[in-house]
């Protein structure tokens, strides 16, 4: 397929099941977001078998027992963020580099962790080479998050912890906000947006039930 034709598919992806879903999901109305999701080139970041699906809407097998979110679920969770021009976004669970790329549309900074090492250096590979200059990329365990570019204006987590690490939670900015899966691994979790107020007080906000790969520890 040619460049014109993955446009067209980009814009029928947002169309029909993120601005306007068909079904009953609630849509995705941030036009920084929508912006973002028309232009990231989902295919260059799927296996080349799995390309012909990059723009349905379901995941897709990423290898290592990982998969890349589908469209809605990485549009819905990047709209729950708030994003904003100057912000710095960490995100825990790189994969294939996908939600990277559509936070680094929106933020001036991503720090992405992954913990399979191999999934990293291609992300950042891949990343690199489509001019996303403003990801960094390390393998390590996401569970730590990156305390040496804390505190985060937003936190993401593309992987399900049974519990919200409390590490991040303290690595995100008063006033910032946290979405994550949480709930037991190969089962269904509670998409979760956490907020810090400006008083460092937490609140937190169930918005749907998800199901994502399990958080796992690694090497720091």
């Amino acid at each position: 397929m040619g460049k014109l034709n993955h446009a067209s598919e980009r814009n029928r992806m947002v169309d029909t099941q993120i601005h306007n879903p068909y079904d009953s999901r609630p849509p995705v109305v941030d036009e920084t977001v929508l912006r973002a999701m028309r232009k990231v080139p989902r295919h260059l970041f799927v296996p080349e078998d799995q390309q012909h699906l990059a723009y349905e809407d379901r995941p897709l097998p990423i290898g290592h027992g990982q998969t890349i979110s589908q469209p809605y679920i990485v549009a819905i969770m990047t709209e729950l963020l708030r994003l904003e021009s100057e912000h710095r976004v960490l995100e825990v669970g790189t994969g294939s580099g996908y939600q990277a790329a559509v936070l680094a549309e929106i933020a001036i900074q991503v720090y992405s962790i992954e913990v399979v090492e191999s999934l990293a250096t291609l992300a950042r590979t891949r990343l690199t080479d489509l001019g996303y200059g403003n990801v960094m990329v390390r393998a390590g365990d996401g569970y730590l998050g990156w305390p040496e570019h804390a505190p985060f204006d937003a936190i993401i987590a593309t992987a399900a912890p049974k519990d919200v690490p409390r590490s991040l939670i303290e690595q995100l900015k008063p006033g910032g906000r946290m979405v994550l899966p949480v709930g037991p691994a190969w089962r269904t979790q509670m998409l979760t947006l956490i907020t810090r107020r400006r008083d460092g007080s937490i609140t937190r906000d169930d918005i749907m039930a998800v199901g994502f790969v399990p958080m796992v520890k690694g090497n720091s």
